[in-house]
């Protein structure tokens, strides 16, 4: 395990709103205390109430766990209004699309482009408080637009991923009871324009009565089929509403949004996110975690079709009253120094992005950013899964030049907002650990009974106390809710939530998340997590990505078959060779258990467009099985054809 510690510097600890671990802890022991009245002086500081909540928490129904009882509010009043004395020209947004074009919105343009949309969303379509509203889009204005016109007049919004298939979009506006669908023309990736709305055509051709119309954003004016009477042009018809258009009157507990999550077998859960304690959380952690000051840019690359996108992008950013940039296509077109070209031209601050986007920008340019000025970086994040600390430490001397702390932020998308992060200021780095719980968040490393976990000793991560930003329910399935999240822990007797995560404390208590719980291999009945044998492959010079599944072995139980991908085609002749320097390299790290029986060297490994390593795929691959998964929404499909054809050699 990586013990190297990395302090803040200097010019951080001054900037930064918590400035020293002892600062750090004085927040926990407030948070220990007297943990309504820590949650209740936030809200107050940083929530604008209409009507003041009359109690901080309501635990009588746990886990349906209720915030802020009897508080108002308006979630774009938050996000937008309240900014408009100090902020009104300040730049809300920064837009790029993949092609190169261009837009500043400020946060006066924001309000009456939210308006017009929340006045068209009413008028035209007659979407009132509590009405399921889809949005499928690509990653342009609009769609923060809609999301933000949504939270105005008391909408749930359901962003689906624009990568998703027809197939996935009918399930979650079925599920949903949706009344209408928001999406585009299409847009640009590689380069190349895309369609999104035949998506929606094939979508709503079966089993989505419950849909009455359709609002098509024009982005790239591809020729597209209108439905007569169902299909409705956006560029159109705001220019006809009004630019004001007064808040709805929110309870804390109303819905905000419902986000499916992806990747799971059946039905899809509608993760339930409420008003108050959402925002509460999202503005908390975007001036705790990135530390953003008035002046500065902030970049997260993730899609808004993603809980990071909502928290992170849209929501936490702007109830902060700070300037969020957002970016239509992929890191590497048209080549791998777009985004540093990015940081350069737009002077960006805090950058935010996944280790699979950081280990395919070191593959495919590994001095790249060399080429450019990125001298205006104080923060980088890092999202959606561990990074290995050789990632970690290209990012953190390449991007970073070794002086930009690097939060490692583990969170989910029913937590809402990070969960366990470094503290830019004041938090010693630790690559590939994610530190310590945030203030206020009691995550914990414990058996199933609750019993705390002696370090090196792996465990269940679970939250033992409640927090404002959770998940509320599964959208429609209560039962569903309870079994998928308090069924598996105790403490002092009472369920608490498990994260689905394992992880383990090392002997200074920093957290190391060890991957799913699920994803481990049983090796002659010995339990080993996949995320822990990708780390120790990933220490070869050689290896630019991995991804590892377990295989039916007759007396192992299970046999470790890794995808490797090599950071070049050089020397792939030696394959054998470099597979015994492999496994020599997982000896050492985890113990000759844990060797790979089986090594395939692959062009890509298996991707949705957000970065996600489809590992079920590569399961049937290394079982000779079926695939029976939607290749559609890959990043590349075709990597999967090629994949089968190295395996089968």
């Amino acid at each position: 395990m990586e013990t190297k510690v990395f302090e803040p510097g200097s010019e951080i600890k001054e900037r930064a709103r918590i400035k020293s671990m002892e600062e750090y802890r004085a927040l926990v022991e407030e948070a220990n205390k007297d943990y309504e009245g820590f949650w209740g002086r936030l809200a107050k500081e940083k929530i604008d109430w209409i009507e003041p909540y009359k109690q901080v928490l309501d635990d009588s129904n746990a886990p349906f766990y209720k915030w802020f009882i009897g508080g108002k509010l308006n979630v774009s009043y938050q996000c937008i209004d309240r900014h408009l004395d100090k902020r009104k020209n300040k730049a809300a947004i920064i837009w790029e699309g993949e092609p190169g074009d261009k837009r500043i919105i400020t946060y006066l343009e924001l309000y009456y482009e939210v308006n017009r949309f929340a006045n068209l969303l009413k008028n035209r379509f007659g979407i009132k408080k509590g009405d399921r509203v889809v949005i499928y889009m690509p990653m342009i204005p609009e769609a923060a637009f809609a999301m933000l016109a949504c939270a105005r007049i008391g909408a749930i919004h359901s962003v689906v991923f624009g990568g998703f298939s027809a197939e996935a979009l009918r399930d979650r506006i079925i599920d949903a009871k949706a009344k209408l669908v928001i999406t585009a023309d299409g847009a640009y990736r590689r380069g190349k324009p895309y369609l999104l709305k035949p998506v929606v055509d094939v979508a709503l051709a079966k089993d989505c009565e419950s849909i009455e119309a359709v609002l098509v954003v024009r982005r790239n004016n591809e020729e597209i089929k209108w439905h007569e009477g169902r299909d409705y042009d956006y560029n159109e018809l705001i220019v006809q509403e009004s630019p004001n258009c007064e808040p709805e009157i929110m309870d804390s507990e109303d819905p905000l949004f419902l986000l499916y999550t992806s990747g799971s077998t059946g039905k899809p859960k509608g993760v339930q996110h409420s008003q108050a304690g959402y925002i509460l959380w999202a503005q908390t952690t975007m001036e705790w975690v990135f530390d953003v000051k008035e002046n500065d840019t902030y970049w997260c690359t993730a899609d808004v079709g993603w809980i990071t996108g909502h928290t992170y992008i849209v929501y936490g950013p702007l109830a902060a009253g700070a300037t969020t940039m957002m970016y239509e296509g992929v890191p590497v077109y048209p080549d791998a120094g777009r985004w540093w070209r990015m940081i350069e031209e737009y002077r960006v601050n805090q950058f935010y992005t996944a280790p699979t986007a950081i280990r395919l920008l070191h593959k495919m340019g590994e001095n790249e950013p060399d080429k450019y000025d990125l001298s205006s970086l104080k923060i980088l994040g890092t999202v959606g899964e561990p990074i290995n600390p050789d990632a970690w430490m290209w990012y953190f001397m390449k991007i970073g030049g070794g002086e930009c702390p690097i939060v490692d932020t583990w969170w989910q998308t029913e937590t809402g907002g990070h969960m366990i992060s470094p503290l830019p200021g004041a938090t010693p780095i630790k690559p590939g650990s994610a530190t310590f719980p945030l203030p206020g968040i009691f995550a914990e490393i414990i058996d199933q009974e609750g019993n705390k976990k002696e370090p090196n000793e792996k465990g269940y991560l679970c939250i033992t106390k409640p927090w404002p930003s959770m998940i509320r329910t599964i959208w429609g399935d209560d039962e569903r809710f309870v079994k998928s999240y308090y069924s598996t822990c105790k403490k002092n007797g009472k369920p608490v939530y498990f994260s689905g995560d394992g992880a383990l404390y090392d002997e200074e208590g920093y957290i190391w998340i060890t991957g799913r719980m699920d994803d481990v291999i049983n090796v002659y009945g010995h339990r080993l997590g996949t995320a822990e044998i990708e780390a120790a492959i990933g220490h070869h010079p050689r290896v630019a990505e991995v991804a590892v599944v377990g295989k039916p072995d007759d007396i192992k139980g299970e046999s470790v078959f890794a995808f490797v991908v090599l950071k070049s085609d050089e020397g792939v002749a030696d394959e054998l060779e470099i597979m015994k320097e492999i496994n020599k390299v997982i000896v050492k790290d985890i113990g000759p258990i844990a060797k790979a029986d089986e090594i395939a060297f692959v062009p890509g490994l298996p991707k949705t467009r957000s970065g996600k390593i489809m590992r079920r795929i590569l399961r049937a691959i290394a079982k000779g099985e079926e695939i029976k998964q939607d290749t559609s929404t890959l990043e590349d499909p075709s990597v999967v054809e090629k994949i089968i054809e190295v395996v089968k050699r």
